[in-house]
């Protein structure tokens, strides 16, 4: 999650709002904070585009779909992208459940292959999982990663010699509320990461402390600004959502450098930050 960015899924607000009508009558239906300003999100997000393109990353656009919302502008949660190919997921958040098939899709057209795909019971959500080293996915037990998700990513993921390490999630705002364990945790290097301390399960933040990562503080004032969801574009190169000087102020004392960009539409109405609104598929 900490190699340096080489080519990444993104979505366009106009291609995921479809259009100012659609957005303004899926942002209540869909939990949103409050509607999307279509003009703001557009700029917002190409502000955030250069930001990629300019550390060297090659973007591809998810194309417009009929099976997939708002929510769509959030292209990290319906996969997750291993060494072998990428698991295509079905979402915990039922009407967000278009845009795996949708994101499966566009893989087979880009030549990326596909690895395995979560069907029957089994839901889970790229937010919820955090690769601590390139053998290690901590998966976070949700309201929108369950059992049957995290068994599953055990099976596809075992001969691969990865370990997946499940990781209880509390109730916190209940099951409307968004909350992935990507809501308390980035990593930004291979020692490094943001946290808001206060949601961390106890046993991850005793494994973090065996594995001697760094922990970058978020305080209360912050948390709902998204100061947890950084990205990382390379170790200790990252980008982060504007607003939340005393985190930034914290990453560059650990030695990050720090970009920012206005998540006022793109980022705070959905409650996802950068590393939300992208899908890495090549990094190192």
């Amino acid at each position: 999650m900490v190699a340096t960015l080489r080519r990444v899924i993104l979505k366009k607000p106009e291609d995921a709002y479809r259009s100012p009508e659609r957005a303004a009558d899926e942002w209540q239906r869909l939990d949103y904070l409050r509607k999307p300003d279509w003009d703001l999100a557009i700029s917002h997000h190409e502000e955030f585009v250069s930001i990629l393109v300019t550390a060297g990353a090659e973007v591809l656009y998810l194309p417009p779909d009929e099976r997939t919302g708002i929510d769509s502008i959030y292209t990290h949660d319906p996969a997750l992208v291993t060494d072998r190919g990428v698991v295509i997921f079905q979402t915990g958040k039922p009407d967000r459940r278009g845009e795996g098939p949708a994101m499966a899709d566009a893989l087979r057209n880009w030549g990326i292959p596909i690895l395995a795909t979560l069907e029957g019971e089994a839901t889970a959500e790229g937010g919820d999982l955090v690769w601590l080293d390139s053998k290690t996915l901590l998966a976070g037990r949700s309201f929108r990663t369950n059992g049957p998700g995290i068994e599953r990513l055990r099976e596809v993921l075992g001969p691969l010699d990865v370990e997946v390490v499940p990781v209880d999630l509390p109730y916190w705002n209940g099951p409307r509320e968004v909350l992935h364990l990507m809501s308390s945790i980035s990593l930004l290097d291979h020692d490094l990461a943001v946290v808001f301390r206060r949601l961390l399960p106890v046993p991850l933040f005793e494994l973090l402390e065996t594995r001697g990562i760094l922990l970058v503080d978020v305080p209360e004032q912050e948390y709902d600004s998204l100061a947890t969801n950084v990205l990382a574009l390379a170790p200790r190169q990252v980008v982060m959502a504007r607003g939340n000087p005393v985190t930034r102020e914290r990453l560059e004392a650990a030695g990050c450098q720090v970009s920012e960009f206005d998540g006022s539409e793109i980022c705070i109405p959905g409650s996802g930050g950068p590393t939300c609104l992208t899908r890495p598929v090549l990094r190192g």
